[in-house]
């Protein structure tokens, strides 16, 4: 007999996975504004699809819905949002060769706003009132949005070959559903939806984009900050943070970042 916990775990699991796989067969039959939109060169030269992003992140929100009402509105806010803006970058950004945080701040001081920049302050916006929604003190809120808006990025960052950004998601997300309460809960969700993605990802009949990649990178963050207090999610964000900076400074990685 499954557990009461051990079974809101699996159906979270289930259920991120089964409507991953649902919403990309769903985006593949319509593909809205034709399938040249959703189809890109990978790093390989190999035409991938891109139905799988915001598939994952309706699936990892999907999810979430087994969770208590605050967290779960948490993971809705961060997860679509993040998913949201990562899909904007995907097509508003797809022919702009600019990478990083400080490309798009830079390109941001002179007067313009690229989709990386919409994306960067979307993403972190959506960051701090999901961690409003899970902690209670000021102090928490602010450290917990960083954990979310750094968790999406860190996602994001790794995603530089095939099957990278779900593997760091399930590999991350393993350790969660080790706890009790919500945070376990949140990290199967984000697991669902990663592995529902891996094979085709793996064998480049797709890629999740920045769309899935900050979709995944946001649910993964919100078990974070959901199983962990004030000393955990400190320890997070530091480590997020410098991740970011490393990243930025570091050019192949760097190139999988605002793009």
């Amino acid at each position: 007999m499954i557990e009461p916990r051990s079974g809101r775990r699996l159906g979270a699991l289930l259920a991120a996975a089964a409507v991953t796989r649902a919403g990309t067969a769903a985006l593949r039959s319509r593909a809205p504004g034709g399938t040249a939109r959703w189809t890109r060169r990978n790093y390989a030269g190999k035409t991938v699809e891109l139905y799988a992003g915001p598939a994952a992140a309706v699936g990892a929100a999907a999810g979430a819905t087994a969770l208590p009402a605050g967290p779960r509105a948490a993971a809705a806010v961060a997860v679509l949002a993040a998913g949201a803006c990562g899909l904007y970058d995907d097509m508003a950004g797809a022919g702009d060769p600019r990478r990083g945080f400080r490309a798009h701040l830079g390109a941001l001081r002179n007067g313009e706003v690229t989709s990386g920049a919409v994306k960067l302050f979307g993403i972190s916006a959506a960051g701090l009132a999901a961690g409003a929604l899970l902690k209670e003190r000021p102090v928490d809120k602010v450290l917990a949005g960083v954990v979310i808006a750094g968790a999406a990025h860190f996602v994001n960052l790794v995603d530089v070959r095939p099957g990278r950004a779900g593997t760091a998601v399930l590999a991350l997300g393993a350790p969660g559903l080790l706890r009790k309460g919500p945070g376990a809960v949140a990290a199967a969700a984000s697991m669902g939806a990663a592995a529902a993605v891996l094979p085709d990802d793996i064998g480049e009949r797709a890629m999740i984009g920045d769309a899935g990649a900050h979709a995944l990178g946001a649910a993964l963050g919100v078990a974070v900050v959901a199983g962990n207090g004030r000393a955990g999610l400190a320890l997070h964000a530091a480590a997020l943070v410098a991740a970011a900076a490393y990243g930025d400074a570091v050019g192949e990685v760097a190139g999988a970042g605002l793009g």
